[in-house]
């Protein structure tokens, strides 16, 4: 039997490429990440599953379990900008898509609470700090993106900064939340929408306040080179 299985293993790695089989490693692994988090134990395991050696599943990720769970982000985020295509978001004002945005994010990985909590665990680290940043920040855009933001200034920047606050707090409350269908979760969530769009308020009316504002360097230049 073990001569069998290594001529399977063998018979694989040949007749795919490590390219190829990137997708069906990282989706083997998410069985493991729960025990074993995104580790190189886990990578061991999903190759064994996928039938290749550890050695392929290294050069299908130089990178590592790092390069591994980059992978299974960037999937997750195709997998919401799918969903959230097919609902009605123009017809919804702008809170109401972001809050489906995130919620919908959070739905589809109601099933996976614990890859989650490996995942951000991982990337506290700091020496894949920057892949938690790289993530958390495209996965904001792609939801702002859904939601039509066509924003070129800084509030390009300010709106993914607060989006990115919003969703990083209520993906805590997110994953110990016990209450019946997450009722706890999606109130919070709701509260820190408010707080933002009271924000995002405040920072229209100071604005609109502003414009009406006489110029203070054009009345120090008054002072300086007064009109004769």
């Amino acid at each position: 039997m073990a001569q069998s299985k290594t001529k399977d293993t063998s018979d694989t790695a040949q007749d795919v490429t490590p390219d190829e089989m990137r997708l069906p490693l990282m989706k083997a692994a998410l069985e493991h990440v729960a025990f074993d988090g995104w580790s190189k134990a886990t990578m061991g395991r999903a190759a064994e599953d996928c039938g290749v050696s550890s050695g392929f599943a290294e050069l299908a990720f130089p990178g590592g379990p790092e390069e591994m769970l980059a992978l299974h982000l960037q999937m997750v985020d195709e997998v919401m900008m799918a969903e959230l295509a097919t609902l009605d978001l123009p017809s919804m004002k702008i809170r109401e898509r972001i809050t489906t945005a995130v919620r919908v994010r959070l739905q589809q990985n109601k099933d996976q609470r614990e890859i989650v909590r490996r995942g951000m665990s991982y990337m506290l680290l700091p020496p894949h700090a920057g892949l938690g940043a790289k993530a958390l920040w495209r996965t904001c855009d792609q939801m702002w993106r859904a939601a039509g933001d066509t924003a070129t200034d800084y509030n390009w920047y300010t709106k993914r900064m607060m989006l990115a606050a919003v969703y990083m707090s209520t993906l805590q409350i997110w994953l110990d939340d016990s209450s019946d269908d997450l009722a706890d979760t999606w109130e919070f969530l709701d509260r820190r929408i408010e707080n933002v769009m009271q924000i995002e308020k405040a920072k229209f009316q100071f604005r609109k306040v502003k414009e009406k504002m006489p110029s203070l360097s054009r009345f120090l230049g008054r002072l300086r080179y007064p009109v004769k």
